[in-house]
């Protein structure tokens, strides 16, 4: 390794590497070239420390480190990698693969056999820089660099790389990073960083031709999301067979380890990002230990990647809660009364039809039927209900937690699968997650001694599934119980999730405590967003993640839009059991609507299977009735 007065670095000519390059000085000896040139003399050892191609990382023959904090990457149009031609991409037979950076073209590649939709096109490399020579007819090319932006009238054709990427996966990419042989010594490495630091401000003071490909279409910093990113596009290459391997290895020790062997805070973020399996001892540190910014990123890449678009569902329902009589006397509810109690009911047909008609008039097409324990119901009740609603109301029936129909069960002495078929004979639709609060016996006993257990729970919800029912899944918590207890019960519903796919989302929110007997834990809004964050990475073959303003408020439900929800829940025109603890929010269609848009969404009426609905009027909202 060079005397700290001579590290020689290959660095690229081109507009966007100037904000990284121009502050160094004192000790660099600067080898002007292009990136792929950078790769090859880094690769013989004429250089130290070269700024190139990431392919470079991937498939060249060498242990390469890679200097944390900068890189030339993109989070959407990058303006100056291309896909160009004289006519449209679906005409094309061919593609010339411009010979200025190896990572440009191998992302041609990928996303030509993916988003693109052209993986019979045929492709061949071209010297470096005559890539829009040869963009004729029906030959397209990859064209780069500050050539891609002046390019001839000619090429009509401008497909933007960093797009189409965005779009596809919903990540950054990393065009180049700073990269070097182990071994680097520490004052190199922080003299990159520096001037990179140096150089950021000075993009504000760049040439106005210049100014907003600089601020606004290069994406500078080497943070978490650029990183999956990165990995994301080293995985595709090598599955594709144009990358050798796919490991990222940082200059330091970039990530804390809680024990020897550990995957880092990063891989587990990345690995849940992209959809693969977190085991519970991770889903504990990632709750514990990741920042909530780190979490909420990831969760929003997962979601974007199983809906990339900007809308956002919601379902126009009504909460009718049928009778407050309970014989569970769970010490978290305020809702509940004894049988003789003053303020004990059963709802009557005619406020059923007042209930049932204020739902209709506002377009609702659901009704969540929700109860207390009430020992003088049996099975009877129910099915005279369910065949009067659906004679009478064109609702459907999200109806009866797995507690309510472990109770029927016992109040009819039935089975579970004859309870069900009875109930779903008589038209229950769909079955809600109520209940659940945290499957952990543990718990369950401490705050309700007398509901069913875990088990029962899961195994109602399961034949369930098994006879087609569809069903939401929940989480209550902020009573005390500790993070394993929060992940074990997401790994309990994702262990039945795997074997019939039942459930259509999971939805979390947060204990409140008035008029309750139970002393709460965390239950904050960062508790909440941190909770939600880490279901979405950890709920891997869940399709839906319910945002809840019922307890936390619009406002917190909107920032979870950005967190990993992609559904705003229920206008729910009437709410019971929460507001007697003391929550007291509430909206109408119009208040949901507005509160998407704002947050940057788009509005989209479903029903409880996630098919999108029509709404009246072209997408106008609906007013609900007054309360």
């Amino acid at each position: 390794m060079p005397a700290e007065s001579s590290w020689k670095v290959a660095c690229v000519g081109y507009t966007n590497a100037w904000p990284l390059t121009r502050h160094l000085l004192d000790g660099f000896d600067l080898l002007p070239c292009v990136p792929s040139e950078a790769a090859r003399l880094l690769r013989t050892g004429e250089a130290d420390v070269g700024l190139v191609p990431v392919a470079a990382i991937f498939n060249d023959d060498a242990d390469y480190r890679i200097v944390p904090g900068y890189c030339i990457g993109c989070d959407g149009d990058v303006q100056s990698v291309l896909l160009v031609g004289e006519t449209p991409v679906e005409e094309w037979e061919a593609v010339a693969l411009d010979g200025e950076s190896r990572t440009s073209v191998i992302l041609a590649q990928i996303l030509l056999r993916g988003p693109l939709g052209r993986p019979d096109l045929r492709v061949f490399p071209v010297d470096a820089g005559t890539g829009a020579f040869h963009a004729q007819g029906r030959t397209g090319a990859v064209v780069i660099g500050d050539a891609a932006r002046n390019l001839p009238a000619r090429l009509t054709t401008r497909v933007d790389l960093g797009r189409v990427w965005r779009d596809w996966t919903g990540l950054p990419f990393v065009f180049a990073v700073w990269a070097g042989r182990p071994g680097l010594p520490q004052a190199a490495i922080a003299g990159i960083r520096e001037a990179g630091r140096l150089g950021m401000p000075d993009r504000l003071t760049a040439p106005e031709a210049d100014r907003a490909y600089l601020t606004q279409a290069i994406r500078y910093d080497l943070d978490d999301r650029a990183l999956m990113g990165l990995r994301r596009f080293a995985a595709l290459g090598k599955r594709a067979g144009l990358l050798a391997r796919e490991e990222v290895c940082l200059y330091g020790p970039p990530i804390t380890r809680s024990r020897p062997g550990a995957a880092s805070l990063d891989t587990l973020l990345a690995r849940g990002a992209e959809g693969g399996r977190l085991t519970l001892e991770e889903g504990v540190r990632l709750e514990t230990e990741a920042r909530l910014e780190d979490l909420g990123n990831a969760a929003h890449l997962r979601r974007l990647a199983l809906h990339p678009g900007r809308e956002v569902t919601y379902i126009v329902s009504r909460n009718v809660n049928y009778t407050n009589i309970c014989v569970t006397a769970c010490k978290f509810c305020a809702f509940y009364r004894p049988k003789n109690h003053a303020e004990a009911y059963v709802l009557s047909r005619e406020q059923f039809h007042q209930k049932l008609t204020e739902l209709e008039a506002c377009g609702g097409i659901e009704v969540l039927l929700q109860g207390g324990l009430n020992l003088a119901l049996g099975i009877e009740y129910y099915e005279d209900l369910f065949r009067w609603i659906k004679g009478n109301y064109s609702v459907a029936l999200h109806a009866l937690s797995p507690e309510e129909i472990f109770h029927i069960m016992a109040v009819s002495k039935l089975s579970m699968e004859e309870t069900l078929d009875r109930l779903i004979a008589a038209g229950m639709d769909s079955v809600p997650g109520g209940g659940a609060e945290v499957l952990d016996d543990g718990v369950r006993k401490r705050i309700a001694p007398l509901k069913c257990t875990s088990e029962e729970w899961l195994a109602v919800m399961r034949m369930a599934h098994q006879k087609g029912l569809r069903s939401t899944s929940t989480l209550m918590f902020g009573v005390g119980e500790t993070s394993a207890h929060r992940m074990g019960h997401l790994v309990k519903l994702r262990d039945l999730q795997d074997e019939y796919h039942g459930f259509t989302a999971f939805i979390c929110w947060t204990f409140v405590p008035d008029n309750t007997y139970v002393l709460p834990g965390n239950n904050t809004a960062a508790a909440y967003l941190r909770t939600n964050a880490v279901s979405r990475l950890m709920l891997d073959n869940f399709d839906n993640i319910q945002a809840s303003w019922v307890t936390q408020g619009p406002g917190v439900a909107q920032a979870s839009l950005t967190m990993g929800c992609n559904d705003f829940g229920s206008v729910m025109l009437e709410e019971n059991v929460v507001s007697a603890a003391g929550s007291t929010w509430a909206m109408t269609i119009d208040d949901v609507e507005h509160n998407i848009r704002t947050a940057g969404f788009i509005p989209v009426r479903r029903n409880m299977r996630y098919d999108h609905l029509v709404t009246p009027g072209a997408g106008a909202p609906v007013a609900a009735p007054a309360k």
